[in-house]
């Protein structure tokens, strides 16, 4: 009978035996690739409002891999009030909570630094009202726990992470790596990541909370000027190698196959999302003139701002919106809905009937952010 795998005890950081030879070469290619990515953020007026497609797909593919099944069009027709309660209602929730914890942590860092306590208060976010409400939301685990197969004893564990009694320790000495330099901000990146998965120091929504921190810690060591850069995308691609690799750290110390696999999707997605940055802000740039050319009104950008954020809505919410946030009459905002209806821009995905107001999406907008034609 095999032995029962021990807790796993934590490689102390910053890392000893890192192969510079076999890594440096592909340090160099992320950092120029998201340089480059960093350049088009940096040219955006408003990356928030523009870019938040992008924040909503993130939050889909990263919940994805943990095994939600939503698409981004699906999670904004809830948000709408299309979908009812059913077999998504809990995975839209989740996907909605990694958002609320994204949107949270921007304007946490703006002010202060990674912190476990911050990492705890992103936890909370992402469990309330959830499947994992019960698994201790913001709070570090205080018992032992395994990954395996479903239902598996400890002793048929493929993984057992370090003992809660010593998890403090582990926690500390990490928040202490956050705050050092290590020879280079994106390979410090991938040692922050994997080694917080190791500690698996939640019960729950461990990976969702390390994908979250690594734009975080970018833009923390100043790398990114928006905490804005997404990798679930390749992550959950290549899921199985994303945890094989992880695996291989603590089964073999193999640090340097998952550094050079991190480096690699690092300057892969920063290419893709560079790509898919530069539409959405050519997009934004052409419904900015076809909408002035349909409303001839002066608040063309207003309203453009408005459906980027949120591509589908009921249209008495949005001129409720536009209302509280910029004082444009609801009457007047309801007439340029209208308009920009009636232009081919925005479709009417739910007629309105009675007091029940339309439902309008931006067909162009969410095919782009899905990659896809969903719309």
């Amino acid at each position: 009978m095999p032995e029962p795998m021990r807790p796993y005890i934590p490689d102390e950081l910053p890392l000893a035996d890192i192969d510079h030879r076999r890594l440096l070469p592909l340090v160099g290619q992320a950092n120029a690739a998201l340089a480059r990515y960093d350049g088009l953020l940096q040219s955006i007026p408003n990356p928030a409002v523009m870019l938040s497609p992008l924040t909503t797909q993130e939050a889909v593919l990263s919940s994805k891999i943990e095994g939600t099944q939503a698409t981004v069009d699906e999670v904004l027709e809830q948000e709408a009030g299309l979908l009812k309660e059913g077999e998504k209602f809990e995975d839209i929730q989740e996907i909605s909570n990694y958002r609320r914890a994204l949107y949270a942590s921007r304007d946490h860092l703006k002010e202060y630094p990674i912190r476990l306590s911050f990492v705890r208060e992103l936890h909370r976010i992402l469990m309330s009202s959830v499947r994992g409400q019960d698994k201790t939301p913001g709070e570090f685990r205080k018992d032992q726990n395994w990954i395996g197969s479903h239902g598996c004893s400890i002793d048929q564990a493929s993984f057992v992470p370090p003992n809660p009694l010593q998890l403090p320790d582990h926690l500390q000495a990490w928040e202490k790596y956050l705050d050092s330099n290590d020879i280079d901000f994106l390979l410090q990146a991938a040692i922050v990541h994997a080694q917080f998965e190791l500690l698996h120091p939640f019960k729950d929504g461990n990976g969702r909370i390390g994908r979250i921190l690594i734009p975080l810690f970018l833009y923390q060591k100043r790398a990114l000027s928006q905490p804005m850069f997404y990798l679930s995308e390749y992550l959950e691609t290549h899921r199985e190698e994303y945890y094989q690799r992880l695996k291989g750290i603590s089964a073999e110390q193999d640090w340097n196959s998952w550094i050079a696999f991190f480096l690699r999707a690092v300057a892969t997605q920063a290419g893709q999302n560079s790509v898919r940055v530069a539409a959405i802000q050519a997009l934004y740039e052409e419904m900015k003139r076809a909408i002035q050319e349909a409303t001839r009104s002066q608040y063309t950008v207003h309203v453009l701002d408005a459906i980027f954020s949120k591509p589908i809505f009921r249209s008495s919410d949005l001129a409720e919106k536009l209302n509280q946030e910029y004082g444009i009459h609801e009457k007047t905002a309801m007439g340029l809905l209208r308009q920009i209806r009636d232009a081919g821009i925005l479709r009417e995905l739910q007629s309105g009937s009675g007091r029940r107001p339309a439902t309008l999406g931006f067909p162009r907008l969410i095919n782009l952010a899905e990659g896809r034609e969903v719309v």
